[in-house]
């Protein structure tokens, strides 16, 4: 939508996979979200605009997808098309394995599917900041490459090392791969979108209109940690914070994702260059200050559970984004209207969340899973509300 008010001419390819997933995971958005021949159909009647709807499963149908490339000759392809949740990839095996078959597939289509059409289209990939690690830089993580001193005292500039902590973030560092590996053999002009977690519900465009609502997840595995805590401060519910809550996270407003990617769009790599890589990012912040920023501003408590997760308890993220600022996006940070957008959101719809769904239940492994017992992922009131010492 936000492209499409800036005047460019839009078409949206989903299966509608994220829909299935909900009803799979017998969860729901807390706020109501339309079909998407209803939003097109809104979004026409309020702005004059067409967006075009395709039915079309990325990773599948590719000749369909050659065809469309070859009929609409589109000057870029915004890849949304990818199952986007860490704790969903870790849930079991056959979640994992579908995260590795549609991202990676849908990543490996859109590449070969434009180079089969022969049609000069721009990448712009959502990516994410998990590609890097936590802590795993050293210092100031740059955006997407490296230099690095080879034995023999060789010096070179390289992708920054892949340290995924997910299924699902090892895809977006495959995806890495593929799009160093065509861009080099033919080519493909891409642009790879380092993200933070994205806080904020609605952007200008949504609020046209209700049945142009964005989507507002807050269950345990497709709700942000930020949309988790939300939901439970609206409900008066103590906030889990996962081990000490030490985990430093990139962040981002919504309206500023929408302006990063118009940016993207709008700036393609020249002829010959190689992938652009942005750390699509506008602060860093550890959980648990998170935790202590909405509790003093709410008043409910925090309760520290056993992390479902197998990752440090305590890491440093410090980032360079200075690529997407130099293309005049000015990004806001959490203290700019966090509680009086979200907050409206959550106390609006509250009557539509199930508490059951807030509590983590996807582990990592056997073992996380064995650690996190039963009391302590159901039973919020008999968890400690002080944090666990740092190991």
């Amino acid at each position: 939508m936000h492209l499409s008010d800036q005047g460019h001419d839009v078409i949206i390819v989903d299966n509608l996979s994220r829909r299935n997933i909900d009803n799979e995971l017998g969860a729901q958005s807390l706020t109501p979200i339309q079909t998407p021949q209803t939003r097109v159909k809104a979004w026409e009647e309020v702005t004059g605009k067409k967006i075009e709807f395709i039915n079309l499963d990325v990773a599948k149908d590719f000749d369909l997808l050659v065809q469309l490339f070859k009929q609409e000759k589109p000057d870029a392809v915004v890849h949304f098309a990818e199952q986007r949740a860490a704790p969903y990839s870790m849930k079991g095996a056959r979640q994992k394995r579908y995260t590795v078959d549609n991202n990676i597939s849908g990543t490996n289509n859109v590449c070969c599917a434009i180079i089969e059409s022969g049609v000069d289209i721009h990448v712009v990939h959502l990516g994410t900041m998990g590609v890097y690690g936590y802590g795993n830089s050293g210092g100031d993580i740059p955006e997407g490459y490296i230099d690095v001193i080879l034995p023999g005292g060789r010096e070179r500039n390289i992708l920054h090392p892949a340290y995924p902590g997910s299924v699902y973030h090892a895809t977006k560092c495959l995806d890495a791969l593929l799009f160093q590996f065509f861009n080099k053999n033919d080519g493909l002009k891409v642009t790879d979108l380092h993200q933070g977690i994205v806080w904020g519900t609605n952007t200008p465009q949504c609020m046209k209109d209700e049945r142009l609502i964005n989507r507002f997840d807050y269950d345990g595995d497709y709700g942000t940690v930020l949309n988790r805590f939300l939901m439970q401060a609206a409900l008066n519910v103590p906030l889990t914070v996962y081990g000490t809550g030490g985990q430093t996270r990139a962040f981002i407003h919504i309206t500023d994702t929408a302006k990063c990617v118009e940016a993207a769009v709008t700036n393609p790599p020249g002829a010959g260059e190689r992938v652009e890589i942005f750390n699509q990012v506008a602060e860093t912040c550890r959980v648990r200050d998170l935790a202590q920023m909405i509790a003093k501003k709410t008043g409910v408590s925090i309760n520290y559970l056993n992390n479902p997760r197998n990752e440090a308890a305590e890491n440093e993220l410090e980032v360079i984004n200075q690529k997407f600022k130099n293309l005049g996006v000015h990004p806001k940070t959490l203290d700019e209207g966090l509680f009086e957008e979200v907050i409206q959101i959550t106390e609006k719809f509250k009557d539509r969340c199930d508490t059951d769904l807030i509590i983590p239940k996807s582990y990592w492994n056997k073992n996380r899973a064995s650690t996190c017992t039963e009391k302590e992922s159901l039973g919020i009131e008999s968890v400690s509300s002080e944090p666990l010492p740092v190991k």
